[in-house]
């Protein structure tokens, strides 16, 4: 048991690195990056990593896993990074973070209604007060609303939310690693953004020594670790508790302004650093009905009726 317990406890550790890495985005963008230029960022992170990974694993997609990937990878990557990144210009990043923060409630309505899960209404609770606590950290009283910025992380939060349930749904093909699924849904991500960046934003912009590391950040550490370490945790966790961990991705975020870009952290936002961090704990914990019937177990008396 304790055994079982501690491999656990490793294995969600180890998928929090990724929304750790995700955390880095909105300072990335802002500090390195070429101003408006949302979707050649999103190709710059997705598709050299993509194929770096296929060129690394050497394994292609077989059968229906060709559409399968590419769906992934639309919703994974495709749709949500632009909008992330959208998100990360148009709007103050604590705006953006609180709207990220929400897409643990909209997995879990999706665990419901897509795989057929009963309602963690703990895990739900707790998904409400940790986009609070992120809420209390992230926003303050100067924090201004754009409306193309609000749509954006809105459609890129429920994008992404949708990807994730679909990827606990389908799995992975037997013998197909982590990184084989996140080569393949980097790589169909970006040849979804390829025409679509050289159609809005032209040819790609001059990129110079600080652009270019931001760019090999994310779409290294950012993009081809983070995701098989996400991958992997999906394939392993529940979904609503796996999609918690992306409560770690703003609280990120405002630790690197408070720690590198001098933004400072009054009382009430210590608070809700606590109330998110308490909610992300408390999360990885079964609650209520969930804890008495495995989702495998349930889909084998589905299967045997």
């Amino acid at each position: 048991m304790r055994s079982g317990g501690g491999r656990r406890a490793a294995l969600i550790a180890l998928t929090a690195l990724a929304p750790v890495a995700w955390g880095t985005t909105y300072a990335v963008t802002t500090e390195f990056l070429p101003p408006d230029r949302p979707l050649f960022a999103a190709l710059a992170r997705s598709l050299p990593a993509g194929l770096l990974a296929l060129a690394w694993t050497r394994v292609l997609p077989v059968g229906a896993w060709w559409w399968k990937a590419g769906v992934l990878g639309a919703l994974n990557i495709g749709v949500f990074f632009p909008l992330l990144f959208l998100t990360a210009e148009r709007l103050p990043g604590g705006v953006g973070a609180t709207l990220g923060a929400v897409q643990p409630i909209v997995v879990a309505g999706l665990a419901v209604t897509v795989l057929r899960e009963s309602p963690s209404w703990w895990r739900v609770g707790w998904g409400l007060a940790g986009a609070a606590g992120v809420g209390l950290v992230v926003l303050g009283p100067t924090a201004g609303l754009d409306g193309a910025g609000v749509a954006a992380g809105l459609v890129g939060t429920a994008s992404m939310a949708l990807g994730v349930t679909l990827t606990k749904r389908w799995g992975r093909p037997p013998g197909v690693g982590a990184l084989t699924l996140a080569g393949w849904q980097l790589t169909a991500g970006g040849l979804v953004l390829l025409p679509v960046a050289l159609a809005v934003e032209g040819m790609p912009p001059a990129v110079d020594a600080r652009a270019a590391a931001g760019y090999v950040w994310l779409g290294t550490v950012g993009g081809v670790l983070a995701y098989t370490l996400w991958f992997r945790g999906i394939g392993r966790l529940p979904v609503t508790a796996t999609a918690l961990l992306v409560l770690v991705s703003p609280l990120v975020a405002a630790l690197i302004g408070f720690l590198a870009l001098g933004e400072g952290l009054a009382p009430l936002q210590c608070a809700g650093f606590a109330l998110a961090l308490t909610a992300l704990v408390a999360g990885q914990v079964p609650g209520g009905r969930g804890r008495r019937e495995a989702p495998e177990r349930r889909r084998e008396k589905r299967t045997a009726r």
